[in-house]
């Protein structure tokens, strides 16, 4: 019966990875080795569906019992959910990896440089079946969420831009998940180089509320024109936010009763606002 492989895993300040795995020191390997990255939306069970949705990391000997993989911050791994697997070169399948030990104290409050063009992020977890994935992101321009606030004139939201810089006209956005149910939402942008700050008023949101539980994702627009950015919360070593960070809600008064008003994380980290109908529960589930 195959022993079981478990892959400790470290992270560096710049988006890398250093996967080792233990293996019986009896292991042989081949020059074909590889730690296996699939993209879980196109992993069906076993194959790939494209070259872009598989990773392939050479995998080497580092000590007795240890294979080391290294996945460089240069390498750009979509955005999704990737599953681990080894394949040591020995013509059997690629076998899933458990998670070992991971050491991610570079990405706790991870500051990379204003200027960089594309930020890559990478987190390892593991999944409901106990098996060993990676979460990532790849955006540019970013802008990070930071402190929120949920006070009686609002939700202010402080944060910090990369890859581009406030300019004229530059305005955070609250749009409405569904198209076509309301406008969005612009309120106007305070900065200070990097850090940009917001308040987001609860009126309009009230307006434009009809029924049930009704979120609205917050984006950020540098300056008039420009595309805008989605706000998230991606430099720190918590691959699943809305399971972590939890904000209040605050009663608003409105026609049809009060509702209550407060911001969440989505399953993808990004920032959001939840506007609940009074006979609804005040934490009812809203995915992305």
């Amino acid at each position: 019966m195959p022993v079981d492989l478990k892959a400790d895993c470290i992270a560096d300040s710049a988006g890398g990875l250093t996967f080792d795995l233990n293996v019986p020191q009896d292991t042989g390997t081949s020059w074909s080795a590889a730690l296996v990255l699939r993209l879980r939306a196109a992993d069906p069970g076993t194959v790939a569906t494209t070259a872009d949705d598989e990773v392939r990391l050479p995998l080497g000997p580092n000590g007795p019992g240890r294979l080391r993989a290294v996945l460089p911050s240069t390498v750009a791994l979509a955005e999704g959910r990737w599953h681990a697997y080894a394949d040591l070169g020995d013509g059997a399948d690629p076998r899933r990896l458990l998670p070992g030990v991971n050491d991610l104290r570079s990405l706790v409050d991870r500051r990379p440089l204003a200027g960089i063009g594309r930020l890559g992020v990478r987190i390892p977890y593991a999944t409901k079946l106990g098996n060993l994935a990676l979460r990532s992101w790849l955006r540019g321009p970013h802008a990070e969420a930071g402190d929120i606030l949920v006070a009686p004139e609002g939700i202010t939201v402080i944060g910090r831009l990369y890859g581009a810089s406030p300019a004229t006209g530059a305005q955070a956005e609250a749009r409405p998940r569904h198209p076509g149910r309301a406008p969005v939402v612009a309120v106007p942008l305070a900065e200070e180089g990097p850090l940009f700050r917001f308040t987001l008023p609860y009126g309009e949101l009230v307006a434009h509320w009809r029924h049930g539980s009704e979120p609205w994702d917050l984006w950020l627009r540098p300056a008039e024109g420009a595309p805008p950015v989605r706000i998230a919360r991606l430099l720190d070593d918590v691959p699943e936010k809305e399971q972590v960070f939890s904000y209040p809600t605050r009663p608003v008064p409105a026609p049809g009763g009060e509702l209550r008003i407060g911001p969440y994380y989505t399953l993808d980290n990004d920032l959001a606002v939840r506007v609940t109908g009074p006979n609804e529960p005040d934490q009812a589930p809203v995915r992305p």
